[in-house]
């Protein structure tokens, strides 16, 4: 059980790294080029991938504000106050 692990925590670690660095936009990258990034997680699965996650992308809010990336749901008409103060 523990070889397979010692595989298949790699691979996996490799695979998701890889995966993320191609869908994050150009961006969000720090400190290398995208292909340069994508070419160290492959060729240094351990290294790579790790140094991909603590450096190579930037961590928090996408539009730089806090709180979600979408904007709230619209409330309801019993929410709105300006809505109750017309009845």
């Amino acid at each position: 059980m523990a070889r397979v692990l010692l595989v298949l925590v790699p691979l996996t670690l490799t695979i998701y790294a890889a995966i993320d660095a191609i869908q994050t936009e150009d961006t969000r990258i720090q400190h290398l080029p995208k292909l340069i990034w994508i070419l160290l997680i492959l060729l240094f699965p351990w290294v790579g991938a790790i140094a991909w996650f603590y450096a190579g992308r930037q961590r928090g809010p996408q539009n730089g504000r806090r709180g979600p990336k979408y904007p709230s749901a619209p409330r309801g008409p019993d929410d709105d106050p300006d809505f109750l103060r017309h009845l």
